[in-house]
Formats: structure tokens, sequence, C-alpha cells
């Protein structure tokens, strides 16, 4: 099992930057990527970046450019740098832990989730 403790967050006006970080803890052998979250009010949880162990990378298009998510494996954690932020990247950010076997991704832990706000 995997225990994933989140921190960052808060309140900013567009264009400004916030930086989210997620520690895991428990069963990290088995953790195979990670990545964050986030729902906005209203609307479906969407996957907004995700790293694997070996270091690739995936962001969703509207924060390309804008978002950075790095790994640090030796300190379990994975951070989000968001800069440039927009009013539509408000939401609470959840991050996630997955592991790869048969073929498929199977989410292991996930966050207790964090609020940001972007204000315009």
């Amino acid at each position: 099992q995997v225990q994933l403790s989140e921190s960052g967050g808060g309140l900013v006006q567009a264009g400004g930057s916030l930086r989210l970080s997620c520690t895991a803890s428990g069963d990290i052998s088995s953790i195979n990527a990670m990545g964050w979250y986030r729902q906005a009010p209203g609307k479906q949880r969407e996957l907004v970046a995700a790293i694997t162990g070996g270091g690739r990378t995936n962001y969703t298009a509207s924060v390309k450019g804008r978002f950075t998510i790095s790994g640090d494996n030796a300190k379990n954690t994975v951070s989000l740098q968001m800069n440039n932020l927009k009013p539509e990247d408000t939401g609470v950010y959840y991050c996630n832990a997955v592991q790869f076997r048969g073929g498929h991704f199977y989410d292991i832990g996930w966050g207790q989730g964090t609020q940001v706000t972007v204000s315009s």
C-alpha cells in the first residue's frame, strides 16, 4: 500500500506561480509512475501531468509550457511547478501513484487533495 502526502497550493492571482509537492511512503517499490490530477467544481477529475520512474513526462495540452512535473527518487517526492496560472487552473489537485502490470496501469495511491485557486 502506498500513502501520498501533498503540500503546496493556495490562492494566487492570474499569471502567478505555485508549486505542489507530493511525498510517497509505504510500498515505494511498487510505484511505476506518479502524476497530478485536478478536479474543478462540477467537472470530472482530469490528468494534468505524469512522470515515470525513468523520467518520462506527459502533460495535458492546456498546461504544456506552463507546468513542469519533476521527481526526486531519493526523496520519494514528485513536484508540480505551475507558472502563468490561469483562472481555469482552479481546482483540487490530487497526487496519484500507479503500478504497471499485465499491460495495464493500476491506481495504488491517492493524496488527500490540495486546493489551488487562481483569481482573475
